[in-house]
């Protein structure tokens, strides 16, 4: 039997500098290549992920500029592309601004109170 795995992603941009990409997205890839089924919620300001159009070229502080940037959304985009299920919390992301037409193809929206029926149908939740 294999165990479902809920990854939910509240932290962003955690070492988006130093490593170009957030630690936990490349993690939830890694364990999904290695055969895992591990699906993702995004919550808080995670859900900024889940937008399609995002360019982080040309990020600087001072005089130090990020010459390879995060791309974020191609990491979201190709869990998906690999059948992982991406969830946003709505609330999250109507709080930021996001329609439903800057979100990614496949990225499912799912309400607060859907949250907890939601990480009942998985046997191990992760919260990041």
């Amino acid at each position: 039997m294999r165990i479902k795995t809920l990854s939910i992603v509240e932290t962003a941009y955690r070492a988006t500098l130093e490593e170009q990409d957030d630690t936990i997205l490349w993690l939830n890839r890694s364990l999904q290549g290695a055969g895992a089924d591990v699906d993702l919620l995004l919550k808080g300001n995670a859900v900024n992920y889940a937008v399609a159009e995002q360019d982080a070229s040309g990020l600087a502080f001072g005089a130090e500029r990020q010459t390879q940037p995060p791309r974020l959304a191609d990491d979201v985009a190709k869990l998906i592309a690999a059948g992982a299920a991406v969830y946003i919390v709505d609330e999250d992301a109507v709080e930021r601004g996001i329609r439903n037409d800057e979100l990614l193809p496949g990225v499912q929206r799912v309400g607060t109170a859907g949250v907890a029926p939601l990480i009942a149908g998985y046997d191990r939740v992760w919260h990041w």
